[in-house]
């Protein structure tokens, strides 16, 4: 249990609760242990000399003995619930925080669906273990070791079937648990498919729906679910198997003591009372022990979920920020690739392949080039979202490996290639970058961006509500507000990342024409000629490499690869509306 343990560092807030839970659980085993003896003493003493009076008074003593055991017992639940549920919210606030430190490296190792099954489905698993801990496996020792304790005292000689009988369970206990182990790390990996599955599913249902494939989806998520089915049962019917083979043993036991227990009163050994006080302590610790075995099942399984807990706590950012990180005192926006290559892997191969370029402050920088030519790459390593294999990329003359991370990221405002929008208003979402923003700069920032006019139109304009991801928006219109939501923070290096895609050629030139009056250094990647023929520069980047840079003049007259673009948008109309 040594995954398990490692998190035990989440319970010392609720030490109190950790504490007073066992003490209670004592409390009610402690009087459970009585009961047998109080039998014992009512039927050897007071039934075998017709004394009404010591039964009344011991069966009197035995149910107020009861209701204390019931409260000892309501109490150990309220303090092991409140500690086990304490814990999962604190765990899960930890997970919650460490992803959001990651890089984004790391999330792409881990993946977004087994990070959604790691947060909610494993640390139930684990709360549910801390609660068992604190009850069951508080009162399953006791019970066990101060039935057998009891049980020697009552009849020492019965006592030697507890030598037969615990080797026995225990023996079955460990040959399920090892099978059990890694039956459970299965179930968790189904779980995070089927996940996957479902995230892809409703993520994309509208592509789904579009081509007719939801039979498909249906039957790769049956698929899937079966899968996790079938896995679960190979590891339940384990579960389900103890049970019935622990109890056959214990009646085994319980026969013994009977047969050799009856003997034993015949021959004058022992008293009747003392026998049914022994066969009670022989349920109880058999039962103990039973409970033990099934609580370690539950402790395999919360096992493997605290091992892929504790992955995503060790993770270690691949992006490490520097001891010396620091700032430059005048942020201007000047942004320099100094003979950089980068992979998002050791094992794959290289992506950018010795890339170097400069952009002045206040200018802009256009890249073109076809898909996977490694545009949104490029950009990814201005923020420091990846770190370059080789070379170096600096903004304001200073590697961004030097910068203190969160003043690097506030140093640049980014459009992503996907228009991701949050639930909530419309002006929340273009606040979202800077979250002290006027309503004049949110408004300022949306015309800039063309969003005004189809915002006026929204029932409530401004404060009308955005559907998760932006689902009640059209693709440019939430493209335009990832552009605006960009421009209101006001960094000195904004960087759109085909960012106006989705909007016609019109709109795109008056965003463009917008983002002009500001002294931003604009760094654009776009897939069409007239997105990037204002440019001050433009790159263009064929299979990882530049292979032509000036601005659109001198691409026009020098570059075959540029012209052959230009010349193939003009022939579909994609370059209309260029000037």
């Amino acid at each position: 249990m040594h995954e398990t343990r490692r998190l035990a560092s989440f319970l010392r807030k609720y030490k109190l609760l950790v504490i007073l839970a066992p003490l209670m659980m004592i409390g009610e085993v402690a009087i459970d242990l009585m009961q047998p003896r109080l039998t014992q003493h009512i039927i050897d003493v007071g039934i075998a000399n017709n004394d009404l009076s010591t039964v009344l008074q011991t069966g009197a003593l035995m149910v107020g003995l009861s209701i204390v055991g019931v409260v000892f017992g309501v109490l150990c639940g309220v303090f092991a619930v409140r500690a086990g549920l304490g814990f999962a919210a604190d765990l899960r606030a930890a997970l919650f925080r460490k992803v959001q430190s990651l890089s984004f490296a790391n999330l792409d190792k881990l993946e977004t669906g087994s990070l959604i099954t790691r947060l909610t489905n494993d640390v139930t698993q684990l709360s549910d273990a801390v609660q068992m801990m604190l009850r069951i496996m508080v009162r399953a020792p006791l019970l066990l070791i101060g039935s057998i304790i009891m049980a020697v005292f009552t009849a020492p000689k019965l006592s030697l079937l507890f030598v037969v009988l615990i080797p026995v369970l225990l023996l079955i206990v460990g040959l399920v648990m090892s099978k059990a182990f890694p039956r459970f790390i299965k179930v968790q990996a189904k779980l995070d498919h089927i996940n996957r599955i479902m995230q892809e599913n409703l993520a994309g249902v509208r592509v789904v729906k579009a081509f007719a494939r939801h039979r498909y989806e249906v039957d790769r998520f049956g698929r899937g679910n079966d899968d996790l089915r079938d896995t679960t049962l190979s590891a339940v019917y384990l579960m389900v198997l103890i049970a019935p083979v622990l109890m056959l043993t214990v009646n085994f036991g319980f026969v013994a003591a009977l047969w050799f227990g009856g003997n034993m009163v015949n021959d004058g050994e022992i008293e009747v009372g003392a026998l049914v006080a022994f066969s009670n302590y022989l349920m109880q610790s058999m039962f103990g022990l039973m409970m033990a075995s099934m609580v370690l099942m539950r402790f395999t399984r919360a096992e493997a979920s605290a091992q892929r807990v504790n992955e995503v706590l060790d993770s270690a950012p691949v992006i490490v920020a520097s001891t010396t990180a620091s700032v430059p005192a005048a942020p201007i926006g000047k942004v320099q690739f100094d003979h950089v290559s980068f992979s998002y892997s050791s094992e794959s191969e290289p992506v950018l392949r010795d890339i170097s370029f400069t952009v002045e402050p206040g200018t802009s920088l256009a890249i073109l080039g076809s898909t996977g030519s490694g545009k949104s790459s490029i950009v990814s390593l201005i923020p420091r979202f990846y770190d370059v294999t080789n070379g170096r990329v600096l903004v304001d003359d200073m590697d961004v490996r030097e910068w203190d991370e969160t003043r690097l990221r506030d140093h640049v405002s980014i459009a992503l290639q996907e228009s991701v929008l949050f639930s909530g208003t419309v002006r929340d979402n273009i606040r979202f970058g800077r979250p002290d923003a006027t309503d004049a700069e949110v408004e300022r920032a949306a015309r800039m961006a063309q969003a005004e006019e189809f915002i006026s139109g929204l029932e409530d304009g401004y404060d009308s509500l955005v559907g998760q991801r932006g689902v009640n928006l059209s693709g440019g219109q939430r493209q335009r507000l990832a552009i605006a939501r960009a421009i209101v923070r006001g960094a000195p290096i904004l960087i759109l990342d085909d960012s106006t895609s989705a909007v016609d050629v019109a709109t795109e030139r008056r965003i463009r024409n917008a983002l002009a009056e500001l002294n931003m250094t604009v760094i654009l990647v776009a897939q069409r000629i007239s997105a990037v023929v204002n440019a001050t520069k433009i790159i263009v980047l064929e299979n990882g490499r530049i292979v032509a840079e000036g601005n659109h003049e001198d691409l026009m007259t020098n570059s075959p690869a540029y012209q052959e673009i230009y010349r193939s948008q003009i022939e579909s109309g994609v370059a209309n509306g260029a000037a």
